[in-house]
């Protein structure tokens, strides 16, 4: 009953479970891992609409979903009309989706007036949402939090105004920019704006399993979900929470043969995108990855200073073989 294919525009998803967009984690090895476990629709790390305008290469890495299986949503951050309509001519070449960063928390954003700041002036954020669906020549989505504080709660108005110059669906993360991470999401407010509005509403905040994904739908009545967090060193969670909905059964936990397999081609494909160096950034999905494990604390200490593919290579498979 909750799992259904979801039509964004004229884009239709297999299904409504949606890997969000995250900075720093939703790299092009993590989607194509992600999407092998089924879900609806990845979206790449957000990409900054002034990097797009001034060509900043590595910007346009970020932007690289050659080889990758389609639908993807494509997410720019920009609180100008010019540079946000420039970067949605661009990326509309690419992308199946565009999707419009009003949530982003972070300190470097925000102090350009970009991500959640915009929601502390709608009406600029409404030429931006105005410029971005007159450049796009795909669907065009919006992300965005409960609000900028308890003070500012303007998810709804936002919703209406996304529906009114032309977005395709909405996603409504029940947190204040505030709040960032902490606390437990909202879903009244998800609830409230899914009732007011016509366009698909998809839930964000919280859904790390399959009773949270369930809840989500029952108390929100959303149209989907978008699973960020939740999906840290899992990307089995979307193969879970779809077998649960369905059938009202779990899935067994992976085993670790199969967790191994999928770290090592994860870091296969992120060595064969930047080479050694990314075995740095790999540490922190390691670590993800062994959360809760046997001896995992010491585990993760312990490749903190490898630098190559092959040492980290060793390394996980000696350490899956101590249990």
């Amino acid at each position: 009953m909750y799992l259904h294919k979801l039509k964004i525009g004229n884009v239709e998803l297999d299904n409504n479970l949606i890997l969000a967009p995250m900075a720093g984690v939703t790299n092009q090895p993590f989607r194509i891992i992600c999407k092998e476990f089924g879900p609806g629709m990845v979206c790449t790390e957000m990409a900054s609409s002034k990097a797009i305008f001034h060509d900043d290469k590595k910007t346009n890495r970020l932007l690289n979903i050659a080889e990758e299986k389609h639908p993807i949503s494509m997410q720019i951050f920009g609180s100008d009309e010019e540079t946000m309509g420039y970067a949605t001519s661009y990326v509309s070449e690419m992308a199946d989706i565009i999707d419009i960063n009003m949530g982003c928390p972070a300190p470097k954003v925000v102090k350009n007036g970009d991500g959640s700041k915009l929601l502390l002036d709608l009406e600029q954020a409404e030429k931006v949402m105005e410029a971005v669906v007159k450049n796009a020549k795909v669907p065009v989505t919006l992300k965005c939090r409960k609000g900028w504080d308890q003070n500012h709660t303007v998810a709804i108005e936002v919703a209406k105004i996304a529906e009114r110059v032309g977005i395709s669906a909405i996603t409504i993360h029940g947190r204040t920019r505030s709040e960032f991470y902490s606390g437990i999401a909202d879903l009244e407010i998800i609830k409230q704006v899914k009732q007011a509005v016509n366009i698909p509403v998809i839930g964000n905040g919280d859904v790390v399993n399959e009773e949270t994904a369930l809840r989500m739908f029952e108390e929100t009545g959303v149209d989907g979900i978008m699973i960020g967090r939740g999906s840290f060193g899992n990307p089995w969670i979307f193969k879970k929470i779809a077998h649960f909905l369905e059938s009202g059964e779990k899935l067994p936990e992976p085993s670790n043969q199969e967790r191994l397999e999928v770290m090592k081609r994860h870091i296969a494909l992120a060595v064969k995108e930047k080479g050694e160096f990314a075995v740095k950034e790999l540490r922190k999905h390691i670590a993800w990855y062994t959360k809760n494990l046997k001896n995992s604390s010491e585990f993760r200490n312990s490749i903190n200073q490898i630098e190559t593919e092959s040492e980290l290579i060793n390394k996980i498979e000696e350490y899956f073989k101590t249990f």
